[in-house]
């Protein structure tokens, strides 16, 4: 989710569910030690629950990274070691640590040992020719011996070799029968599913026996279906009745946010596929599109935009999302 989860993106998710725990991109511990920090790191108390999410391998540095998020006040951090872009393998870390089982344990363990928030590992359930049975055990156990939180598993294969990382989002078959066989091995550890959920009601239909379910680009794509989160999983209201609701709440913080100097494509990107599949979209999405990069451009983008779609259209309730 790098250059998609920013501090717009969750703010804006936010307005759609109290309960969901949101995750930053993935941020390197170079950029995290050596960067503008309050850049990269900033967020709305509005966002908690969030979690940060770490991408590196050296245990003492992403130790020192952890101290920083938990100081920055994330309520978890999160090591990627599922990500299988070309840049993060050169780094060596991401999906190509699922060969070095218990270096990841010894980064945990760093982690843990250096804050007091939760520290969770998020992989995938083997990489290239590993066999998902011994590759995920062995990961699974060397995290679990360095008193890992939670394990978040995209249950598909990362091939390194041979697929790009678009590719090895949607050609590896998934497994969700893999990561219940993981709970099952480890009923104490908290195990969460990610890969391929589209919607809540099939999150809903194949959580199981599972602690939790991670949604990415379904999230990000339809993000009107956050909408069903807290009803569903919680059994309580939404924070809004509609999507139109949720878009007339972020008015506000785009009109500060440009105040501070932020672009207000910078936020609205992030709220083109609100409306996805209702009459009036295409015309929503072309305005948010062409208007919020101009010149001067300000909240009232949204505004007019809103403008655009026709009442019937703004009647997404958590019970339809669901």
């Amino acid at each position: 989710m790098m250059d998609w989860t920013d501090r717009h993106c969750r703010f804006f998710h936010r307005l759609l569910t109290r309960r969901a725990l949101l995750y930053t991109e993935m941020l390197t511990t170079g950029a995290v030690i050596h960067g503008d920090r309050a850049r990269l790191m900033g967020f709305s108390p509005a966002e908690h629950p969030v979690a940060l999410q770490l991408g590196g391998s050296a245990p003492q540095a992403l130790a020192a990274c952890a101290r920083i998020g938990e100081d920055f006040g994330y309520d978890e951090i999160n090591l990627n070691v599922g990500c299988p872009s070309d840049r993060v393998q050169e780094g060596r870390f991401g999906a190509c640590l699922m060969a070095e089982p218990e270096h990841v344990g010894d980064c945990i363990a760093a982690m843990k040992a250096s804050v007091s928030v939760p520290v969770t590992v998020k992989c995938r359930i083997g990489v290239d020719d590993q066999d998902p049975e011994e590759a995920l055990d062995a990961l699974t156990g060397a995290v679990a011996a360095a008193r890992v939180d939670a394990v978040i598993v995209h249950a598909r294969k990362a091939w390194l070799q041979g697929l790009s990382p678009r590719e090895n989002r949607d050609v590896p078959p998934l497994d969700y029968d893999r990561v219940h066989r993981l709970k099952a091995a480890h009923p104490d550890l908290t195990i969460v599913l990610n890969g391929g959920v589209g919607s809540i009601e099939q999150a809903r239909s194949i959580l199981g026996e599972l602690d939790g379910m991670m949604l990415g680009r379904a999230a990000y794509q339809d993000p009107w279906l956050l909408l069903a989160v807290d009803p569903v999983f919680f059994g309580e209201q939404p924070p809004v009745e509609s999507a139109r609701a949720a878009a007339e709440a972020l008015i506000p913080y785009i009109e500060q946010e440009v105040a501070r100097g932020v672009r207000p494509h910078a936020i609205t990107r992030h709220v083109i596929g609100l409306f996805q599949g209702v009459p009036g979209a295409r015309a929503f999405r072309r305005h948010l599109a062409t208007a919020a990069v101009k010149p001067g451009a300000d909240a009232q983008v949204l505004i007019d935009a809103l403008a655009l779609m026709p009442k019937a259209g703004h009647a997404l309730s958590a019970v339809a999302a669901a």
